[in-house]
């Protein structure tokens, strides 16, 4: 009997000798119905079919890209003494709080619309009604120029409410589309890369803003705000070309287009293709037909039964860790940060934000890259654990700074700063989009999705009023709370949150109907195939 070991690290193939029906026997983790499809059809990561299916989900990541500038931008505005002048508000305090709380309000009012938007008219509907949306409102925001002075604060804010409610379907949209149209064999790496590219959008803005900000009077702030329309107009010009999700054309009455988009795409042109019959098979077994989807109203579904309760649980505790880890202050507010460390002054600030975009959108594509190899939890684990490390040396190199005002220690909270925004790029950031939305049963998708972002709006809200103020009160004593914060989460993980790689987006369905889902999905399993890669026999393995 021979050992070797498969690409993914993670299955053992022996020649059986003993019984001649019995080829191979694999110790797999994951489905086995996912395993064979791989062995009887490799997928072909870079024909051409694939590379068109690529860049349909690359109109879909400039969803994530709107949110990106939006973060990167405000926060380069709050370095500007043009802004702030303008505008009448500092880069600490209660004031600034409410401006910035403006985005997230808006993401707030727009839960009772993602649902429908995204369920009744489809996932390409969904991008262009929060891309229209974000156009609106990046309109009235850049020209509070020509209003009123004494209404300039209000039209700005009113603007940027629109921003965050179309931004909320968009994201909601976005990640949704993303899963369901990209081959099973790679949706978490495809799904993974929608959310680094909310680098590309802050890079624009954090770049821009850099580039006007020696400019005179207001166009210094007036320039980064208008290029706030480059990416949903990208959205509403292109997104009448991609491909539907087959799954929602399917539950909607359109099979058969459901089934050319997965001969075309998935199968490379062939109906027997395994990877299209598994969906297919799947879709009939697993996809409800007159489900809550199909009305506006229904909410039942998130709610139904203890498998929904706990997919929506884990669906909202992962959107709300992505915001407590401690990039609340450094994404919205890194001048306080940057200001409260010695360093203030503000090219050198604007500078540091352009190279952390630069930086953290590398360091995202790494880590999108390991999805599928290391896993969902053991990524959130390392974020976690990490992020809690980074903000002991912040306290420790903040609190110096405050004695000495030593360069030395401004630099070391600098250092900080990178080192943990390096961290969690790595560990968070790719998951953000893609763990929320893939642990959701195509019922409860769009509607989950906005209990989603009522997490993440609810959990911002907290960081946008409490941050700012605690920052100007408390300054760095603020970051104690993110070193006892940060290992609770990863308690929480380890113990509740599943692992979903090695399974399409249905088979995710046994995981958590099992009674322990964690537990269940690393599970392991020893299958024996035939010489044609057919599952003879299953056997589950002891984990003890």
């Amino acid at each position: 009997m021979s050992d070797t070991q498969n690409k993914n690290g993670d299955v053992d193939v022996h020649d059986e000798a003993m019984n001649k029906d019995v080829v191979q026997v694999r110790t797999i983790t994951g489905d086995e119905a996912f395993q064979q499809a791989l062995l009887k059809e490799p997928p072909k990561p870079f024909s051409w079919r694939a590379l068109v299916l690529y860049l349909c989900a690359l109109v879909a990541f400039c969803c994530s890209t709107c949110n990106g500038f939006d973060g990167s931008m405000f926060n380069s505005l709050l370095t500007m003494t043009q802004f702030k002048t303008y505008f009448s508000v500092a880069n600490d305090g209660a004031w600034t709080g409410i401006i910035a709380s403006m985005y997230q309000i808006g993401s707030v009012v727009a839960i009772p619309f993602i649902g429908p938007a995204i369920d009744t008219w489809g996932r390409k509907v969904g991008i262009y009604i929060g891309s229209t949306s974000v156009v609106l409102g990046t309109i009235i925001q850049s020209t509070t120029l020509h209003s009123s002075h004494s209404h300039v604060t209000g039209q700005f804010m009113g603007g940027r409410f629109l921003l965050g409610w179309g931004v909320a379907i968009m994201a909601s949209a976005g990640p949704m589309y993303v899963v369901e149209t990209a081959h099973p064999a790679y949706r978490g790496i495809v799904t993974a890369y929608y959310n680094t590219f909310w680098f590309v959008g802050s890079i624009l803005a954090s770049g821009s803003a850099r580039g006007s900000a020696e400019l005179a009077g207001n166009p210094a702030w007036e320039i980064p705000v208008w290029l706030q329309l480059v990416f949903p107009s990208i959205c509403i010009l292109l997104c009448w070309a991609l491909p539907e999700s087959p799954r929602w054309r399917y539950v909607n009455g359109q099979r058969e287009k459901a089934k050319e988009m997965l001969i075309w795409y998935h199968g490379e042109g062939n109906p027997e293709s395994p990877w299209v019959e598994l969906q297919l098979r799947e879709y009939e077994e697993y996809l409800e037909m007159d489900g809550a989807d199909k009305r506006w109203w229904d909410y039942r579904a998130l709610f139904k039964n203890r498998a929904s309760i706990y997919r929506l649980a884990c669906n909202c505790t992962i959107s709300i860790f992505g915001q407590w880890a401690g990039n609340g202050p450094i994404s919205y507010f890194l001048a306080a940060v940057l200001t409260n460390a010695g360093v203030t002054n503000e090219i050198t600030q604007l500078n540091i934000n352009v190279g952390l975009n630069c930086m953290q959108f590398a360091l995202a594509l790494f880590g999108a890259g390991l999805v599928e190899r290391v896993g969902r939890r053991p990524l959130l684990l390392f974020a976690n654990i990490g992020c809690a490390a980074t903000w002991v040396g912040a306290i420790i190199a903040s609190s110096n700074n405050a004695k000495t005002q030593s360069k030395q220690s401004g630099a070391g909270v600098v250092a900080m700063v990178f080192l943990f925004d390096a961290i969690f790029s790595i560990g968070f950031t790719p998951l953000q989009a893609l763990y929320p939305v893939e642990v959701l049963s195509f019922e409860m998708r769009a509607k989950g999705m906005a209990f989603s972002n009522l997490a993440v709006s609810a959990a911002t809200l907290v960081n946008q009023f409490a941050y700012p103020v605690a920052l100007k009160k408390i300054t760095w004593k603020t970051y104690i709370v993110f070193v006892i914060w940060c290992p609770i989460q990863a308690l929480v993980i380890y113990f509740f949150i599943p692992e979903t790689k090695g399974r399409t987006l249905e088979e995710l369905d046994d995981i958590f109907n099992a009674k322990n889902p964690r537990k269940a999905s690393l599970e392991k399993k020893k299958v024996e195939l035939d010489d044609h890669a057919n599952i003879i026999h299953v056997e589950k393995l002891d984990q003890s």
